[in-house]
């Protein structure tokens, strides 16, 4: 037989937030309440990507 066929073709990922394996149900989370977790950090604003000082918005 065949190791390859027993070995999976990518390692199993892994949750975002607390680092347990994935559920097929919640992917890319572990359960619910890792996909919650994140969908509050999300709104929090807690995701924000730093802008320069110097950026100006020109609106007309």
């Amino acid at each position: 037989m065949n190791d390859q066929a027993k070995t999976p073709a990518s390692p199993l990922k892994t949750c975002p937030i607390c680092g347990k394996p994935q559920a097929q149900a919640t992917r890319p989370f572990c359960s619910p309440r890792c996909r919650d977790v994140d969908l509050n950090r999300w709104l929090k604003g807690s995701y924000v990507i730093p802008g320069r000082d110097d950026e100006t918005d020109d609106v007309e």
